[in-house]
């Protein structure tokens, strides 16, 4: 500040996260833009949090504090899926933990107003965005409130809420109170029971929309339909009918939503029933289109939480404009040539685009970027391939990836903007791909020869996941994909073979795997190349059963895949399977008292023999996965030999196990050899 003559900054952001100036980091990424409009920007990065005096550090910013946690969710960040707490976090130097603290948004906004009382604090990042309204917290096993009322901010902005920032900052700067600024789509904030913006709002009360939880079809925009008018009246006295178009409704059924707020059921409510809160969470994800959702608002003791509709997504030239920053891509001085393994990880990789449609209930995706792709451009991405190659001096010709949420959703959209902002469809690809889904890949097929082709640049892997029930559908993408892009293994994600849980997760059948496993290995045939699959499968889903992770063990190990690291679900705020996980309910369809209930592996026993089964290989497991397999009568998948699934135990350990049991039926169960009639088949039979 002293350097550039500044006597106080405009905005100071704090961040939970290593200040890494590249546009991947959420602080870097808002700050640079901020700076682009004019502004003077602070970033305090990891503050010692049990005071407030490093939140001085800057001075009061003039206009606004940014708080956010950093790229990640504190709580995910800081625990695995056990609870347990992390030793390491990939977003600080030397990977040291303990350096922010739990629900760091809340504890970081609370220290700022403690150093600035009269400070505006608006929070933002994933962590905000998750926790708008009342959510299921995992950690804390109960349904806790909004962030906005515990951090006792002034405003919350959501998803990529870049337009937002920008819009706020420059209405402060022009002299607006913050509690004036009601307007900005992808905000919330507090008010008084029953405030409405104008006289003309109407609210809707969520219970009357649910019942029967009807999801709207897509309209034609081609039908026409008859209406009533009062002028020029027929001979009979009736009223004429008066054709009006498609655009002309459409319009006016927005205006209406527009002016139109649905009341969720109020926290008090849902933390003490969880039939409420899975209502809430339908309704919720329905109303997530830009195109048509409705402001919502939920009650917090005598005050509501008011959310502004979703933010409208950014155009290609927005996104250029965002990207195109002067990034310095590194890691900021102070920290010398400390390991940052988040940095590492992304240094050489691009960012091509942002969203994804797939709609998956466990991932937060949609929650925090909405289901609306938004790409860059081709000279966009290119150009930030040329500030790699000439910035970083690590570089060696090598990029990482040229992804996102996804590897393949590059500009895909819906192919008429009509439908789309009248869709209430909650995925484009769940049952089945939308007849309306624009699944061209030849932009991206482009892309990836245009890159190739840039001097300097010897290789180019995809990193990001690859959703393949899109991938199949262009040939000529796979053929490309495996010609050139993948150095020995490609990550894709089935995460289950089961229709029970695949069903609750929203992703399509294992049938779609094994086709693009057949063009996955013809084209790296063709190429000459070994390469394989890496597939992602989660344990413990809601909607899993003993049965299905056995099921899906015998498929991996007929398939030869051993599992190395694996994801056990952990419910995250907001996410539809958190839903699932925390109320028995299925939201996906109509939530009442009878209605679909979803079984979810919750104990410790259970959820470690979901994960002992997705790494059946590993020795660790063995035990657990012996004892059910005994309990089942599966004992014919207990031996030493290739065809069995986990081997038999030590004869000390048997012994240890066996102790104080009056029967032998235990000892003879294990002894005993397969059936015939469960053998696998040869082909299962290879040395895995």
């Amino acid at each position: 500040m002293d350097q550039l003559g500044w006597d106080a900054c405009d905005i100071v952001i704090v961040t939970g996260d290593a200040y890494i100036d590249h546009p991947s980091f959420g602080a870097a990424l808002i700050g640079r833009m901020l700076e682009a409009q004019g502004f003077r920007v602070g970033i305090i990065a990891q503050p010692d949090w049990q005071s407030a005096e490093p939140f001085r550090a800057l001075g009061c910013p003039r206009l606004f504090f940014g708080i956010t946690a950093g790229n990640m969710d504190s709580m995910i960040n800081r625990y695995t899926a056990d609870r347990r707490p992390r030793s390491d976090d990939a977003y600080t130097p030397h990977a040291a933990p303990n350096k922010r603290p739990d629900r760091a948004v809340t504890v970081y906004a609370q220290r700022a107003r403690e150093a600035f009382p009269r400070a505006n604090i608006v929070l933002g990042s994933i962590e905000a965005s998750l926790r708008r309204i009342a959510h299921y917290d995992y950690w804390s096993e109960k349904v806790r409130r909004s962030v906005l009322p515990d951090s006792k901010a002034d405003m919350l902005v959501y998803g990529n809420a870049e337009r937002a920032v920008v819009d706020l900052a420059h209405r402060l700067a022009a002299g607006e109170a913050i509690e004036n600024i009601r307007d900005l789509r992808g905000t919330a904030f507090m008010v008084k029971r029953g405030w409405k913006p104008g006289e003309d709002w109407v609210e809707v009360d969520s219970l009357s929309l649910d019942r029967p939880g009807r999801i709207d079809p897509h309209p034609d925009p081609y039908a026409m339909e008859p209406q009533q008018t009062a002028t020029a009246p027929n001979k009979d006295g009736s009223a004429p009918v008066q054709i009006v178009p498609a655009a002309a409704r459409i319009a006016a059924r927005k205006a209406q939503r527009a002016k139109t707020v649905v009341r969720l059921q109020a926290y008090e409510a849902v933390a003490e029933d969880k039939l409420l809160y899975a209502h809430n969470s339908r309704v919720f994800h329905l109303e997530s289109n830009p195109g048509n959702a409705r402001a919502l608002v939920q009650g917090h003791g005598e005050r509501d939480v008011w959310l502004n509709p979703p933010p409208i997504p950014l155009t290609t030239e927005e996104m250029d404009y965002v990207f195109d920053a002067p990034y310095a891509r590194a890691p900021h001085p102070s920290y010398g040539d400390a390991h940052i393994p988040a940095w590492e990880m992304i240094r050489f990789s691009v960012n091509i685009m942002r969203g994804c449609f797939g709609g998956c209930t466990f991932c937060s995706i949609t929650e925090h970027e909405g289901r609306i792709i938004q790409s860059r451009s081709h000279e966009s991405i290119l150009k930030e391939i040329e500030d790699i190659r000439d910035k970083i001096p690590e570089f060696k010709g090598h990029i990482s990836d040229l992804g996102g949420p996804t590897a393949n959703m590059y500009r895909m959209a819906c192919k008429s903007k009509t439908i789309e902002e009248s869709c209430r469809r909650l995925s484009c690809v769940y049952p089945g791909i939308c007849e309306n889904l624009n699944t061209d890949h030849s932009s991206l097929i482009s892309l990836y020869r245009k890159a190739r082709a840039i001097p300097g640049v010897k290789k180019i892997t995809i990193g990001s996941g690859l959703r393949y029930d899109l991938a199949v559908r262009s040939p000529e993408y796979v053929k490309e994909l495996v010609t050139h892009h993948v150095s020995g293994l490609l990550k894709i994600a089935p995460e289950h073979t089961e229709d029970g849980p695949l069903s609750k997760m929203m992703k399509p059948g294992i049938g779609t795997y094994n086709r693009f496993k057949q063009l996955f290995d013809k084209f790296s045939k063709e190429a000459g190349k070994k390469q394989h699959l890496v597939p992602y499968f989660i344990a413990a889903h809601p909607g899993t059963t003993d049965e299905d992770m056995l099921n899906l063990a015998l498929w991996l190990k007929e398939n030869n895949f051993r599992p190395d690291q694996v994801q056990t679900f952990t419910p995250t705020p907001l996410a539809m399977a958190t839903a699932m996980y925390h109320s028995g309910k299925n939201p996906l369809r109509k939530v009442a008292a009878d209605s679909e209930n979803v079984d979810t592996p919750k104990t410790a026993k259970q959820r470690k023999l979901h994960k002992a089964l997705l790494r059946y290989h590993d020795p660790a497991g063995h035990d657990a996965i012996r004892e059910y397999l005994l309990e089942i009568g599966r004992n014919d998948l207990i031996g030493n030999s290739p065809h069995h699934l986990v081997p038999r135990a030590p004869a000390a350990r048997l012994q240890r196990q066996n102790k104080g049991r009056h029967s032998n039926d235990f000892v003879h169960a294990i002894k005993a050899g397969p059936r015939k009639s469960a053998a696998p088949s040869r082909n299962a039979r290879r040395k895995p």
